[in-house]
């Protein structure tokens, strides 16, 4: 059996360790591994011979203690609609002789996996985004690492703020999911907290910040 292992959309931790642990059971179970670069990308154009490079237990060893990925990502998404490359897909998935792909990405990386899966692609997924916003899962590869660096970032902010009597303000990624702004207040004991699934009041968010500045007075 020969698997086809890619990584799509933006990186975050873990992404060579999910690498290397998938060519590291696919050697025990006695199949053979190809890296897919760019994401989508490789699978999604004609002449793909330099996206493609084969992956053994001599080459991913290092992997486990790298960050980001080694074979690069790309937002390449192969079913969009203005530019649908499902076929083109197809072929190259025919052409490098692939039983199967793993896909390690997010939302839009599982999304046109999941896509082409119903389009008769063999494609499995691995949960990857710091947002932790993948419907079907509570994990997913970054989430963790991504919160402690927040909780670690708005403890020291906060000892300034105190320090100072001033008003801080921590943005953090997460699109349309609160998960880590939310915890990450949560764990820093953050006066306010906003996330976008709940709209907020602008006034009712300066009494807050005005009150709680009177106290520290």
């Amino acid at each position: 059996m020969k698997i086809g292992v890619l990584t799509g959309g933006g990186d975050a931790p873990g992404l060579n360790p999910a690498i290397a642990g998938v060519v590291e059971r696919a050697t025990i179970e006695g199949m053979e591994v190809v890296g897919l670069k760019r994401g989508w990308e490789a699978l999604s154009i004609e002449d793909n011979g330099s996206h493609v490079v084969k992956l053994g237990p001599e080459i991913i060893r290092e992997y486990s203690r790298l960050g980001g990925s080694k074979l690069q990502c790309s937002r390449t998404n192969p079913v969009a609609p203005e530019n649908d490359r499902t076929e083109l897909v197809k072929k190259n998935v025919e052409k490098l002789k692939l039983d199967a792909i793993i896909a390690i990405g997010g939302e839009d990386t599982l999304g046109a996996a999941a896509i082409l899966y119903e389009r008769g692609v063999r494609v499995v997924g691995i949960p990857k985004t710091i947002d932790r916003d993948l419907a079907g899962t509570e994990y997913s590869l970054g989430y963790d690492t991504a919160l402690n660096i927040i909780c670690e970032s708005a403890e020291r902010i906060a000892h300034t703020a105190e320090s100072h009597q001033t008003i801080f303000f921590l943005e953090v990624m997460g699109r349309h999911s609160g998960w880590l702004a939310l915890r990450g207040g949560e764990a820093a004991f953050a006066d306010a907290i906003l996330i976008p699934e709940y709209p907020f009041s602008l006034e009712k968010l300066i009494k807050i910040l005005k009150e709680k500045l009177a106290e520290s007075e």
